[in-house]
């Protein structure tokens, strides 16, 4: 499927499942991006998962972002429960924009939901040249070392550090794993590799399916955790109000009429500011690593708005499968 059709179809389905023209746009820019990025996990695989909440009221289609407290740098933002992508846009470039003005801004949101590849979420720090970190929480997936119960999400996280000529863009969950690749096995029936997953009573498991409702081992054992505590800590516990355990989860059906008020936190540094010469310093560490045999983290990752829209997306038929009964479901 080229890119400009896979986005005017998953914008077609948000509008007919609620959501505002504006916000569907740019939800589907950003679901569709996350394929183009080679992140399929995160791609248009979800967007019947956010069309099901749509529907049972885990999400809501008409939340407005509200301005709930802010100072000159300072802002916490309310989803009411709408989705996290266009809310989590938004909040990165106001984020950008007042760093550039400022210097520093931190952009917090409460009561959102799942927003996709959080790398997406740097650019606009990187248009300003700003560099940035995204933090975001979701469902209790992932034990405590040593532990045998699951107390904290993927704590997914993003860095950018804006450079020339190419920019440094990380996205990692801090766990083993994202828990969307696992979805995508248990979608297609292929197992997962050992050392993925746990099932629920936390034995080593390769069943996709029961991994996807099982747990996930942190990412570097001890020290993956521990970075896993440090999101979590800055998301469901400061930003609030929900904590990784106790969230509703996406993939659960049972689930699907509840909101996952999953937070998310943005914070911006104007890089320029610091040193208006950093470019040639990391010009020359990015070139260090190519000329290692390594690559630079994020390099090959284009602006999610302005990717070509005649390029094709590779879609699992269980993927096109799922959008064609979503369409005749809506009307389309």
């Amino acid at each position: 499927m080229k890119f400009e059709n896979a986005v005017e179809t998953g914008t077609k389905l948000l509008v007919a499942a609620g959501v505002t023209q504006e916000n569907a746009q740019i939800t589907s820019q950003l679901i569709c991006a996350a394929d183009a990025w080679g992140v399929g996990s995160h791609g248009l695989i979800r967007l019947p998962y956010y069309l099901q909440r749509l529907s049972q009221g885990g999400i809501n289609p008409n939340a407005k972002l509200e301005v709930k407290r802010q100072l000159t740098t300072l802002v916490v933002l309310d989803g009411n429960d709408g989705l996290g992508h266009w809310q989590l846009w938004q909040a990165t470039n106001q984020a950008a924009d007042i760093a550039a003005e400022h210097g520093t801004a931190a952009v917090a949101i409460e009561s959102s939901a799942h927003a996709g590849a959080l790398g997406l979420f740097t650019w606009p720090a990187i248009d300003r040249d700003c560099l940035t970190f995204v933090f975001s929480n979701g469902p209790a997936v992932m034990p405590a070392w040593g532990g045998s119960t699951a107390l904290l999400s993927t704590s997914p996280l993003a860095i950018a550090v804006p450079g020339k000529p190419n920019n440094l863009i990380i996205d990692l969950a801090t766990s083993t794993v994202a828990r969307g690749k696992i979805a995508a096995k248990a979608k297609s029936g292929e197992p997962v590799p050992e050392g993925w997953a746990l099932d629920k009573d936390g034995k080593p498991t390769t069943d996709a399916q029961e991994a996807l409702m099982g747990m996930l081992a942190p990412l570097g054992g001890a020290k993956g955790f521990a970075l896993a505590m440090a999101v979590e800590s800055l998301t469901g516990g400061l930003v609030g109000p929900q904590l990784a355990k106790g969230m509703p989860d996406m993939f659960n059906p049972n689930d699907d009429s509840a909101p996952q008020k999953i937070s998310h936190l943005v914070v911006s540094v104007n890089a320029e500011f610091i040193d208006d010469t950093h470019y040639e310093r990391i010009a020359k560490l990015q070139n260090n690593v190519t000329q290692s045999g390594s690559r630079v983290p994020g390099a090959n990752k284009l602006h999610p708005m302005k990717l070509p829209r005649n390029i094709e997306l590779s879609l699992a038929p269980e993927v096109t499968a799922e959008l064609n009964h979503w369409s005749d479901k809506l009307g389309i």
